[in-house]
């Protein structure tokens, strides 16, 4: 069962707001995405490149999303609005939104163990034909 397909979690880094300066008068930032954990770098030409802070996505709220009728919502129905918290890295509230038959969440994440910065990103399930969707995922870790 762990070699099932369920889908494809897309995340889209859009754009860093107010990132550290890591060189003389600006930084080159790049992002390393792992399954948990967003990275932030400068890229450094001659020395190794310094990390710009991290930031961690929990994607339980948006799973939880997922419901049975969802594809009878008008586009743009927000379908849940996360709220910041001490256990998320959330700067601001974070809506998911029900647009194209699917649900995108829009987040803006404060980094974490750096002076500034944020990232904004979102989130969005891609299903796979043939494959198992996030309804039977639920129901299977239910």
């Amino acid at each position: 069962m762990m070699d099932q397909i369920y889908g494809v979690l897309k995340l889209r880094i859009q754009r860093g707001i107010n990132l550290a300066i890591r060189d003389l008068r600006s930084s080159d930032p790049y992002v390393v995405v792992s399954m948990g954990t967003q990275k932030v770098f400068d890229k450094d030409m001659f020395s190794a490149d310094d990390e710009m802070g991290e930031a961690v996505i929990d994607i339980k709220p948006y799973v939880k999303c997922w419901n049975k009728g969802l594809e009878k919502l008008p586009d743009g129905c927000v379908v849940k609005r996360i709220q910041p918290n001490e256990n998320n890295y959330l700067a601001e509230e974070s809506p998911c939104i029900w647009h194209n038959g699917t649900i995108i969440q829009r987040m803006l994440l404060k980094l974490r163990n750096v002076e500034c910065g944020e990232l904004l990103c979102e989130l969005e399930w891609l299903s796979v034909l043939g494959s198992m969707g996030l309804l039977e995922l639920q129901q299977l870790h239910a």
